[in-house]
Order: structure tokens, then sequence, then C-alpha cells
């Protein structure tokens, strides 16, 4: 009885404690031992050693150096234990390897590896301890030290992590979160390119897009680093916010009852030119996503043509099923608080997922009433504050447009070329419309519930339908009433489809590793990202194997932050200008920045034919144009 007090004594102990740990993902087909080094309760274990994590036989080197090796503590038995064992060993763990893969998931709900005074070890989730004493069964079987599956048991059977369930689950009932969320770490040849990944991960461990976000970047500074050591300490720098606000939005909904959501707003960097980034207004926006938004749009905005430093922000509110009363009143909360960090030589917001001409409206006669003046203007169309109506298109047609680009290199047309879309907003349609003006075949669109399928690709009748479809706020179900060869795939993503070309415009990792397989099978040799960074790690592997070439979204969506900019300018009226003009300055803008990238790549080892040229070149410019600001303007 003292014993079991004395570990839920432990529990409570080592749950007041705050310990960062980082979570890694294993390779596919990768094996995983639970007996991770000597435990504290037996001294037998302290003949251990380390050994690497067996991959699969199949896979190559290259594929071998993607992923870090997990280092755990295994049993070796000697030449003459090995002699007195009738049953073969390797047969025995074939069988529990099987059994281990059917728990898989399972496992990673309560298991991360890390390192403890230099020994790796497998962590509870929940309690956050390790060794056997922790897994020991309380009715005092043990159980084997080499078998998994047995070890797993004995963990779950385990009284102290019966206690941490019961508290976690207490834990819930008072908002605490629980952490099933985790981060996939690659291998980066570099030490200090590492050490600054690592001071990330250290320091917010639990801001998976971010560190993801980031992890990209290092990746592709490599070799820039190698050949400056200067710009590590510049790194660091820009990896840290100038300032992140989290603020409470109350708000009063028709029937008079008052809810409360979270508001964020990340102004990442002002080195080159003040702020301009998106507002997202989506139940899943927390900082995490607030600071990865701004750090995109920091690098994205510094491959424009006008320098500007780089924000991202928004609220966990759902628009959706809302009044527009409700989201009026919202609105107005919302910029009470955040307009006071808001101003043209400071930081102005667009448009982003769930924010459109009406919530930006509201935002912006807030913002007017409070600040006391009509100086500066928020991005978005349809009226005269918030700059001309081709705003809106210059993302969708800049992506065409780089496309083009891309193509022409291949000595390649568009036309005639199937593509498949994501996303059902700004975006998605003005790429739709541009697509099938220059002669390509559009053939899918989609939203949050599945995917619209026209086998004879869209046209700008059928373009009308869809877009008074999303107005009116219905299903993409309703236009098979008006085209019945049409298609709608319920709870799918459009990537199966046969297509030459994919424009993913619809969220961040909206495709992982299955749906890049079926890329691959799909016939698919370009990728467009309209979404900022809609892949995940994992699935970008298998894009960048199978040379599929990325264009990425910094690059490739960088227009219409350009054209943005340019309504800002009093020197330049857009109002004037004929879609004809527009198209034209749009379309050198996106020629400049291909260039720009593809020249810093191929600076800097990466070969222009390469599939991930435009994503580490891009990368690269942006950097060294933040990093010139920042070294030009000293430690501020």
């Amino acid at each position: 009885m003292n014993s079991t007090i004395d570990e839920i004594t432990l529990l409570r102990q080592s749950q007041a404690r705050s310990t960062s740990h980082r979570m890694v993902v294993r390779g596919i087909g990768e094996e995983i031992d639970l007996e991770t080094g000597p435990g504290d309760d037996d001294p037998s274990f302290s003949s251990t050693t380390l050994v690497g994590v067996p991959t699969q036989e199949s896979s190559a080197p290259q594929e071998q150096e993607d992923h870090k090796q997990l280092l755990l503590a295994s049993q070796v038995p000697s030449q003459g234990q090995q002699q007195l064992v009738k049953v073969p060993q390797g047969k025995r763990k074939k069988k529990v390897v099987k059994k281990w893969r059917e728990e898989w998931a399972d496992t990673y709900k309560w298991a991360y590896v890390d390192v403890h005074e230099g020994t790796t070890r497998i962590f509870c989730s929940v309690c956050r301890e390790y060794g056997r004493k922790h897994r020991r069964n309380p009715y005092g079987n043990e159980g084997s030290r080499n078998m998994q599956m047995s070890a797993l048991e004995e963990h779950n059977n385990s009284l102290l992590h019966k206690e941490a369930l019961r508290l976690q689950m207490a834990s819930k009932d008072k908002g605490l979160p629980v952490i099933e969320k985790s981060v996939y770490v690659k291998a980066l040849m570099l030490k200090s390119a590492s050490s600054v990944l690592e001071s990330v991960l250290r320091r917010d461990p639990h801001e998976v897009e971010f560190i993801q976000s980031v992890q990209e970047v290092v990746h592709s500074l490599e070799p820039v680093l190698v050949k400056n050591s200067q710009y590590v300490h510049i790194l660091e720098r820009l990896l840290e916010p100038e300032r992140a606000l989290i603020f409470r939005v109350p708000w009063v909904d028709d029937r008079g009852e008052t809810h409360v959501n979270r508001g964020f707003r990340v102004q990442f960097s002002q080195a080159l030119g003040p702020c301009r980034g998106g507002l997202r207004f989506h139940p899943s926006m927390n900082l995490s996503i607030a600071k990865f938004l701004g750090f995109e749009q920091t690098l994205r905005n510094a491959l424009s043509p006008f320098k500007l430093g780089g924000a991202g922000g928004g609220s966990d509110f759902d628009p959706m099923g809302k009044s527009e009363t409700e989201i009026m009143r919202f609105c107005q909360s919302f910029m009470d608080e955040l307009y006071k960090y808001l101003g043209p030589d400071e930081d102005l917001p667009s448009e982003d997922m769930g924010v459109g001409p009406r919530e930006m409206g509201y935002l912006f006669g807030q913002y007017r009433r409070l600040a006391g003046h009509f100086q500066g203007s928020f991005t978005g169309p349809r009226i005269f504050w918030s700059g001309s109506t081709l705003r809106t298109e210059a993302t969708g047609y800049g992506l065409v447009f780089f496309a083009r680009l891309i193509l022409a290199d291949m000595n390649k047309e568009l036309k005639g070329l199937r593509c498949v879309i994501s996303g059902a907003g700004k975006i998605a349609m003005h790429v739709l419309e541009k697509l099938f003006s220059c002669g390509a075949i559009p053939i899918t669109i989609s939203d949050s519930k599945g995917y619209l399928l026209d086998e004879d690709g869209f046209d700008f009748v059928k373009l009308s339908f869809l877009r008074d479809i999303k107005v009116q706020q219905k299903s993409l179900r309703d236009y098979l009433k008006s085209n019945p060869r049409a298609k709608y795939f319920e709870g799918a993503k459009p990537w199966s489809e046969q297509c030459d070309i994919a424009f993913p415009c619809a969220s961040q990792n909206e495709i992982d590793q299955p749906d890049a397989v079926a890329l691959i099978n799909s016939g698919c040799q370009i990728l467009i990202e309209g979404s900022t960074m809609p892949c995940t790690p994992q699935a970008f592997d298998v894009l960048r194997k199978a040379n599929i070439l990325v264009a990425p979204a910094k690059t490739a969506s960088a227009g219409g932050v350009a054209v943005g900019e340019l309504e800002l300018s009093h020197e330049c009226n857009l109002m004037q200008w004929s879609p004809e003009d527009f198209e034209a300055k749009l379309q050198e803008m996106m020629k400049q920045i291909h260039e720009k990238s593809l020249k810093a790549a191929s600076e800097y080892g990466c070969m222009k034919d390469s599939p991930e040229a435009l994503v580490h070149g891009g990368n690269i410019c942006a950097f060294l144009n933040l990093a010139h600001a920042l070294i030009d303007q000293g430690c501020v």
C-alpha cells in the first residue's frame, strides 16, 4: 500500500514539473524495442548497449538520410546464451513485430522518445515517466524484457499509468490541453543548422505547424550557413517574431448570449518594411498557425518587388452558420483590441480563410471609427476603400502564370493539360477561371465534405453556377442538378484523379503521404501551391523522390502581395488599368520572382531541373534579402 502511495506521489510531482520534450516520428516499417536502457530499479540493465534502429531492406541510402535514426537500447545476449535458446530469436521477433504494427497508432498516443542523461528512452506522454518501474504490472508479473507487446501491456496495466490517466481525464474538465500531434523531424547535415532547429523545438515544442515551416526553411538554408556562419545568428533572430498578440474577443449572439473567442496577431518582421499579412477566422486557429502564417508571409513578402514585412493572425471564431449581425459584432470586438497595433506604416491585414469582403468591411469600419482617420487600407475587393477589383484575382492568376513559366522551361504548353484543384475559395475560383481561359482543362474543385469532378472540364457558364452556389452557402453537390454527368465524392480528396498539374488551394497540410502517392499514380508532374504549406513533410519527401516539381506558395502566390501593395501606392492607380495591362504587369512580376528563385538555387548548388529548385531557391532568396536588412540595422 505504501509503495502504491509513493508511486502516485511521484506522479503528481512529475506533473508539477514543466518538462519540454521532442516528439519523433519514425519511418514506415521501422522497429522499436521498448526496453530503452537501464531501468532505475533493475541493475541488470546496466550492461545494455545502444544500437541503431534497423530500417527496411529496400530503403535507399538517400531515404535513410531523410529520417533521424532513433538510438534505442536493446539487450545483446552473449554467444553462450544464444546457444541455450531452443527457438530462434528471429522467429519470435517477427511474430512480435507483426503484433506491434497492429498497435502502432495506439502506441503514439502514449509514448514519445527523448534523451535523458545521455540515454535514449521511451517516455509516457501522460505522466512523463520512463523505465521498467513505470511499466510494472501491479499484480507482480513483470513480463519479458525483450517482448515489445509485453512491455506495452505492462505499461498500460501499470498502476502508475492508470493513475496518470485518471488525472489526465480530470484535467480535461479544467481545460488543460492534451498533446496528440507529433513533430516530424528531418536529419540535418550541418551541426549549426541542427542547433537552430533544436532551439526552436525546445522553446516551442507544441507548435507543430510553426516547427514544420521552420524545418523546411532551415533545410534549404544549409548551404548558405556553410558559406557564411554569421547567418546562423541572423536566422536565430529571424525565427523569433517581433511581436505576438493574444487577446480575448467577447461578443453577443442574436439570442443575447455572450461568447468569448481568442484573437491572434503575430507581427513577425518589419526589417524590410511595414507588415502585411492575412487574417484567418477558423475554429482550428491557434498561436502555432498564426506564427507559421506570419513566418511564411515574411518570406513571401521578401520575394515581392516591394520590400514589406510579414504578419499573420486571426481567431478561432467560425463564421459558418452565423448571421450578418453576429459576424459584424464579432469583427467590431476583434478590432477593438487590434486597432492599436495597425496602421499604414506598421501593419495592415488582408483576407485569408474565413475572412472575405464582408468581414474586411466590418473590420475596416471599426478601425476607421476607433483610429479617427481614413489613412491606410485593408486589402480586399468590392468596395472603394480596399482597392481594385483586380486585387483578389492577382493570387489565383499569378499561380497559373507561374505554372506557364515552369512549363516553358520544359518546352511545354498549358493548353490541353488536365488540372485538379482543391478548395472553393477566392484563390481556387480564380485559378479555375484562368486555367480554362488559357486552354487547360480544370476538372475538380472541393470543399470540406468532398470534391466535385467534371470530366468535361469547367467553363465560364459552369464557373458562374459554382459562384452562385458558394454565395448562397450551398453544397457543391447542388452542381449535379444542372450537370448530371458530373460526380461528387463524399469525404474524399481529388488527388487520385488523372491529371498533369495539381493546384492545392484549400489549407495547410491538406496533402499527406497517401495523397502524395495518389498524385504520383495519377500522373501528376507539377504541383503549384496555392495554399500556404499544403504538403506535410512526409508527402513532400514522396513527391521529391518521384521527381514531381513543387512550386512553393511563397513564390507562386507572391503576385497577390505585389498587386496589393500597388493598390496602396498613390502613384499607381489600378482603377485606370485595363485587364490586359494588369495581366501584363502581373506576368512580369511572376517572371522576376521565378528567375530570382532559380538563380539563388543554382548559386548554392541546386540544379535548375531539380524538383526542389524552386523550394530551396525561394527560401534562400527571401532569407538573404531579410538577412542583409537585419545586418545593416544592427541588433534590434
